[in-house]
């Protein structure tokens, strides 16, 4: 299964990148780094700077049909900068239009919001966005891991790096069984 992991040039929460790579990888996967400019992408924990990842795929030069899920996620910054940019903001809309399923966590909610993709939906995110996700039509709860299956795809949410194990497998669990229906 090919996943599609978008992140913009920088500000990217390292670990809500690497531990579902990781993840990804050792369940037989092929994540790729997808990101609105080619080069690198700057991590960070929190908010100091921590690696680069080389991007795999630009945004504009790719689509989500080549992919079989995609992965958003957080980090403060990264979310902010990616619904600023409408290819971006297409390549996520384009999961749902097609029905595969999306995996965001933290803040990458906002993403999804600027994507008018939440609207009757139930998810989870960093506090911060329950407003923001209210007012976009969606219901936010808190919980460690939330999976949604309204319209033609699966959205799996999460509040915080401290959820990514929950986070990593139910996000695998929804995407291979996506994938054999």
């Amino acid at each position: 299964m090919r996943i599609a992991f978008l992140t913009a040039p920088e500000g990217v929460e390292q670990v809500e990148l690497t531990e579902p790579w990781k993840a990804a990888e050792q369940a037989g996967h092929e994540p790729v780094l997808v990101s609105t400019q080619s080069g690198e992408v700057q991590a960070f924990h929190h908010l100091d700077k921590a690696d680069t990842f080389p991007v795999q795929e630009v945004v504009g030069d790719t689509s989500a049909d080549s992919f079989d899920g995609l992965v958003l996620p957080g980090g403060v910054a990264n979310p902010d900068f990616l619904r600023m940019d409408d290819k971006a903001v297409g390549f996520v809309r384009d999961f749902f239009e097609q029905g595969r399923p999306v995996a965001a966590i933290c803040h990458a909610p906002w993403t999804l919001i600027e994507a008018d993709v939440v609207r009757g939906r139930v998810l989870t995110s960093w506090p911060s966005l329950r407003t923001d996700l209210g007012n976009a039509g969606a219901t936010w709860v808190d919980e460690q891991v939330k999976v949604c299956d309204h319209g033609s795809n699966k959205l799996v949410t999460s509040r915080k790096p401290d959820d990514l194990k929950a986070f990593c497998e139910t996000f695998l669990e929804v995407f291979a069984a996506e994938r054999a229906s």
